[in-house]
């Protein structure tokens, strides 16, 4: 009888929990069993790897092969522990040496022929075990994402005979050393595209440089969808650390890591069709949804009305903590969700309520049903809700090219700089922080006591106001909020949304 085990990793949220793989080899009827709670797709792992150690001319035990993925209570589901299993089968079998097992851990899906396919979520896999100092043999074609986490030794093999001649101390397997080259973050489309709109550019670059979320409103073709894409443009560029928890959201989604994109500020703009769980993640498996994918990037949501509105209202408390707990019967996950909400409406079903035109034909029931699809809790948790008015054909073609990104990023970049000094975005904000770093002065206090019984304020969107009043006066460079700075903030809220 012989035992062998290995160290591999399981998927949970952005989380690789650790996974013992004990292979055991005992006497009795040949069978092949799999336990500590397989889903499908691992149980279906047999197979594979009987055909991958037999195609790769090894031996197949003629014994009774018990493998137990512990802990036993964590639900294992995909073809990344095909490898480990192997390796376990072929050690306890003695055709590899189960000494150079403990030093590593390893994940991969293996091709009826041997080879090795690319699995998701290595990157989270990487990062923890760069902790628990373990090298991490991996799949060709997942070496480049493994080597973003820094302090882990990471080897790519192509088959599962390489490993084992690696193992063996035969011919090593290639170690990836340098991970992919961040993107120029400053690749994006101009905001000198945009002419005119000047009230709306403004609010755009307070929106960058303190985080905030915004809401344009519209008619159609005035340029709401064309602004928001140029946002990430005027963002400062990504730290190393939120640029690795980009790219492991990104890893283990259904779309998978591209490297091409390592560094860049994501950009997400799902369309009204979306569901709850395709907008905040879920499924009997949990996956992250499009307000993960968009962590340290930007959600925009255009046509908002248009969403169901119960889907709308899966954002209320994300946008508040930054996180997203996805519970489920089995399991419970938790995702990263700090990510800046930039939307998009029509002011009434046609489009152009309020035009100078007259072209609007509905009526005040129809207006004020379209506006209430969106909730008012919803509406209240937005900072900034600006008017995108319709510029006339003649004015627009007189208009010149307006102030570059390049510009513009610059101050964001000033104020965003500011707040990393005070320890936090002004968007984040709240309690005593709130009190200290955007204290107002008596004539603002009156001010916005004033504004607070006129508009109907609630307690949260006064707070929103002061933050955004701090980073007006982050952008004006001062460090005190002043009157101006706070009348212009009241200005970004729209009681009539």
């Amino acid at each position: 009888m012989s035992l062998a085990r290995i160290f591999s990793r399981a998927r949970l949220g952005v989380a690789a929990p650790p996974v013992e793989v004990e292979v055991h080899l005992s006497g009795g009827l040949p069978a092949f069993n799999i336990v500590g709670l397989p889903e499908a797709a691992v149980k279906e792992s047999r197979d594979r790897v009987r055909s991958a150690i037999l195609n790769s001319h090894f031996d197949f035990p003629a014994s009774r092969i018990t493998v137990n993925l512990a802990p036993a209570d964590l639900p294992k589901e995909g073809g990344r522990f095909d490898l480990p299993i192997a390796l376990g089968v072929l050690a306890a079998g003695g055709q590899v040496p189960a000494a150079a097992l403990q030093d590593i851990e390893c994940l991969g899906e293996l091709a009826l022929d041997g080879t090795l396919r690319p699995v998701r979520g290595v990157l989270p896999a990487a990062i923890a075990a760069a902790r628990e100092g373990r090298a991490l043999i991996v799949p060709t074609g997942n070496g480049e994402e493994a080597a973003i986490a820094s302090g882990v030794a990471v080897f790519e093999a192509s088959s599962l005979l390489a490993v084992a001649a690696h193992l063996h101390g035969r011919t090593p397997l290639p170690r990836i050393e340098r991970a992919p080259p961040r993107v120029d973050a400053t690749e994006c489309a101009d905001l000198a595209d945009v002419r005119g709109q000047f009230r709306a550019r403004r609010a755009l670059e307070i929106a960058a440089a303190g985080g905030h979320s915004l809401l344009f409103v519209g008619p159609p073709g005035t340029g709401k969808s064309m602004l928001a894409a140029r946002l990430p443009g005027i963002l400062p560029a990504m730290s190393d650390e939120e640029a690795l928890e980009v790219a492991a959201v990104a890893s283990i989604s259904a779309g998978g890591f591209d490297a091409a994109q390592f560094g860049r500020r994501p950009f997400r703009a799902p369309h009204h069709t979306a569901s709850g769980v395709a907008l905040v993640g879920g499924g009997s498996q949990p996956r992250p949804g499009e307000i993960s994918l968009a962590h340290h990037g930007v959600l925009f949501l255009d046509e908002l009305p248009e969403f169901d509105r119960r889907v709308l209202e899966v954002l209320r408390e994300p946008l508040e903590s930054g996180r997203i707990v996805i519970s489920r019967a089995a399991r419970q996950a938790e995702f990263p969700a700090c990510f800046q909400l930039v939307a998009a409406m029509n002011p009434c079903p046609c489009g152009y309520h309020g035009d100078p035109s007259g072209r609007c034909r509905c009526t005040e029931e129809q207006v004020a049903r379209y506006r209430g699809r969106i909730s008012g809790p919803l509406l209240d948790r937005i900072d900034m809700q600006v008017e995108v008015p319709r510029l006339p054909a003649q004015e627009l073609a007189r208009l010149p090219a307006g102030e570059a990104s390049k510009a513009v990023r610059a101050r964001v970049e000033a104020a965003r700089e500011r707040q990393r000094a005070r320890g936090m975005p002004n968007a984040r904000l709240e309690g005593e922080s709130l009190r200290e770093h955007a204290a107002l002065p008596a004539a603002g206090v009156q001010l916005l006591e004033q504004a607070a019984a006129r508009l109907g304020l609630s307690a949260r969107a006064h707070d929103r106001i002061r933050r955004v009043a701090r980073t007006i006066a982050d952008l004006a460079g001062q460090a005190n909020i002043g009157v101006e700075h706070l009348a212009e903030a009241i200005g970004f809220r729209s009681p009539e949304r």
